[in-house]
């Protein structure tokens, strides 16, 4: 039998109402992607002043130096983009200028000629080096709010949510996957 539009709307309306949140609007503040998002901001600024001040770089500047620091290879600038979640032209830009900085150098790729691949120069290691253990003290400060068993369960809620959403959740798995 065919729904006519006064059934589907009859069905949604009862939906509605059984639903537990109010439909009048919407709190951002209550409002778990629109949280994630802020707090995530909050973090990047919180951790950006380590990197910014004392080395003049920016945030995509620092995923670039971050995602090589962390791999054991050296990886195309789109891998970089898709493992940040930035933007490939905001992620060329900062490439660009880490390559004028000598922090970073391509690489021909040996499977495919055509293609360049990035990594850290020794000037951009070393930077890496230095910052990583700032950034790690940060986000100790950061989590202070937070015991032990919170901040384990916070890595543990997150990971499902990566999890449900596909991501990639460790160093390992991507580097495994030469392309995120």
């Amino acid at each position: 039998m065919a729904r006519t539009s006064s059934d589907i709307a009859l069905k949604t309306r009862e939906a509605d109402e059984a639903s537990p949140r109010p439909k009048s609007r919407l709190d951002l503040f209550k409002f778990v992607p629109f949280r994630l998002n802020r707090l995530a901001a909050e973090v990047s600024s919180a951790l950006a002043v380590e990197y910014q001040e004392r080395h003049g770089l920016d945030i995509p500047a620092w995923r670039v130096i971050a995602t090589l620091g962390f791999r054991n290879d050296a990886c195309s600038a789109q891998y970089i983009s898709q493992c940040t979640r930035t933007h490939k032209s905001t992620i060329s830009r900062a490439v660009t200028t880490l390559l004028h900085d000598g922090r970073i150098e391509r690489v021909e790729n040996e499977a495919d000629r055509r293609e360049f691949r990035l990594q850290l120069t020794d000037k951009g290691r070393a930077l890496y080096e230095e910052l990583f253990p700032q950034l790690l003290r940060r986000e100790d400060e950061i989590l202070t709010c937070l015991s032990a068993q919170e901040r384990k369960q916070l890595s543990a809620l997150l990971g499902k949510i990566e999890g449900s959403l596909d991501l990639i959740q460790t160093s390992e798995e991507a580097d495994a996957k030469q392309a995120y």
